[in-house]
């Protein structure tokens, strides 16, 4: 019993430590962005989003995620960073919570591996595309 849960501390300590070192990345964590919800107002729905999420807004963040081209090219300035990988090129591989539209400074070459970017974070409140988050001003950061 004593080595199960050692074994389980040390999960939670790698867990807890792997999310920490986003933290000092500065990248904000997937799971923050999750803290969203909808609700219907009048005849459209609505984002009502955390007071973390809230705090981001209009600020200098970094994201991590899988860049999702929207055109054609090696080279993309407007594409969907998401949190999952892409799992076939007909699925979006999440919910609107998981995607963030990034509109870059530059155009970025397309990779399937993970990527960082860093831009303004803006809120998306007012989209009928389904998008909650925007990256603006964005550029790759390098490992």
């Amino acid at each position: 019993m004593r080595r199960a849960g050692a074994l389980i501390a040390v999960a939670w300590l790698v867990a807890f430590s792997s999310a920490a070192a986003d933290d000092r990345g500065g990248v904000v964590p997937w799971e923050t962005l999750a803290q969203v919800s909808v609700t219907k107002q009048k005849d459209r729905y609505v984002p009502e989003f955390s007071k973390q999420i809230l705090a981001l807004d209009k600020r200098e963040v970094k994201l991590k995620g899988f860049m999702l081209p929207l055109e054609q090219g090696l080279r993309q300035k407007r594409f969907l960073l998401s949190a999952q990988p892409p799992v076939c090129a007909f699925c979006m591989p999440g919910t609107a919570e998981q995607f963030a539209e990034v509109l870059a400074k530059v155009p970025m070459k397309y990779v399937s591996d993970p990527i960082t970017v860093s831009g303004t974070f803006v809120l998306v409140r007012d989209d009928s595309g389904g998008l909650l988050y925007r990256l603006t001003e964005a550029r790759m950061v390098e490992k």
